[in-house]
C-alpha cells in the first residue's frame, strides 16, 4: 500500500526533528527547509533546500505536487534575536513576525494551488497567551480553543494570524475550494517540563511547566491525527480546527476535549506521573 505523500516545512528545526523518526517511517516525507541541517548540524535525509518566504511560489511548488497534507513548522527568527525570545516588542521582531505570516499565506496558496487536501500547522499556546496573564494572576481558570485569540506580544498576533488566515482558506471563499486546516497550539515540548531551574516554592511556576507539557510520543500522535482524521469539519462545515498540543496532564490549564473529540487524540503521558519525585521536592518548599 502506498504511503501518504506529506510536505514537512522547517524540517530541520526542532518541532520537526523531535518527531522525525515516526513521520519518516509512516510517510512518503518531503521535507523543506532554508537549511540543509539541524541546528546542531546533522544532516537532513532527503531535505530540499527552499526560501517559503520567496513570493515566487514558482521556485518550490514542485515539492507541494502529489502531496495529501502539508505539515508547516517554518519559522523565519528574527536576526541577532533567539527563536524562543517570546515577549520581545522591537520593530525588529514584528518585522520577522509579519513574514511569517506571510510565508504561512504561500504556504495555503500553494498547497491550494497544487490540490493539497489538508494543512497542519505547528501554531503556538502564544496564540492566545494574554489569558495566561489572568489564569496566573487568579483571574481565570482555563483556556479554550474556541475562545478568542489575543496576545500582548508579536510572536504570538503571528500565531493568531496565522488561524485567521488559515479559516480564510478553511471556508472555500479562495479559489472556490476548501482547504482543510488543522491548528495545532503547542505547550512545552521539552523532556525535562521547565522543571531543572526551580527553585522549592515556586509552584505556580511548576503548575505552568506541568501544564504545558507534551511528551515526544503525545507529540507523534497528536500531528499523526491531525493529518489523517478523516473529517475535520466543524459545525458549520468548516474543515478547521484548532488544537492545544500538550500530553493528558493533571495540571493542564488548556482545554485538549475538542481534539480528544474530533480526532480521538488520547494522550499517554501526564507529567505529574513523569515528574512526581521532582514535584515533591519543589512543592514541599
Amino acid at each position: 500500500m502506498a504511503k501518504r505523500r506529506v510536505v514537512l516545512t522547517g524540517a530541520s528545526g526542532y518541532v520537526a526533528q523531535r518527531m522525525w523518526d515516526e513521520l519518516d517511517e509512516r510517510y512518503d516525507l518531503v521535507p523543506l527547509d532554508s537549511r540543509p541541517t539541524t541546528k546542531e548540524g546533522h544532516e537532513v535525509p532527503g531535505i530540499q533546500v527552499c526560501d517559503l518566504t520567496d513570493d515566487d511560489r514558482d521556485a518550490y511548488r514542485n515539492h507541494f505536487r502529489g502531496a495529501e497534507a502539508v505539515v508547516h513548522c517554518a519559522f523565519v527568527s528574527a536576526q541577532g534575536l533567539d527563536a524562543t525570545t517570546f515577549m520581545d516588542t522591537s520593530e525588529r521582531k514584528f518585522r520577522a513576525e509579519h513574514t511569517n505570516v506571510a510565508m504561512a499565506y504561500n504556504v495555503y496558496q500553494t498547497a491550494l494551488e497544487e490540490g493539497v487536501k489538508r494543512v497542519v500547522v505547528a501554531s503556538s499556546n502564544h496564540a492566545a497567551d494574554y489569558y495566561e496573564r489572568l489564569i496566573w494572576a487568579g483571574k481565570w481558570d482555563n483556556v479554550t480553543p474556541d475562545m478568542l485569540p489575543l496576545s500582548d506580544n508579536y510572536y504570538g498576533w503571528a500565531k493568531a494570524a496565522y488561524e485567521l488566515l488559515g479559516f480564510v482558506f478553511a471556508t472555500g471563499q479562495v479559489d472556490g475550494r476548501k482547504l482543510e486546516i488543522v491548528q495545532l497550539r503547542i505547550g512545552g515540548p521539552r523532556d525535562n517540563a521547565d522543571l531543572d531551574d526551580l527553585q522549592p516554592g515556586e509552584v505556580k511556576k511548576m503548575h505552568r511547566g506541568l501544564g504545558a507539557y507534551l511528551s515526544r510520543r503525545d507529540q507523534v500522535q497528536l500531528f499523526v491525527k491531525s493529518i489523517e482524521a478523516p473529517n475535520i469539519a466543524d459545525a458549520n462545515g468548516v474543515p478547521f480546527q484548532i488544537f492545544y498540543g500538550v500530553s493528558g496532564n493533571t495540571h493542564n490549564f488548556w482545554s485538549i476535549a475538542n481534539a480528544r473529540r474530533v480526532i480521538g487524540y488520547d494522550p499517554e503521558d501526564n507529567s505529574q506521573v513523569i515528574f512526581a519525585d521532582r514535584i515533591a521536592e519543589i512543592a514541599r518548599g
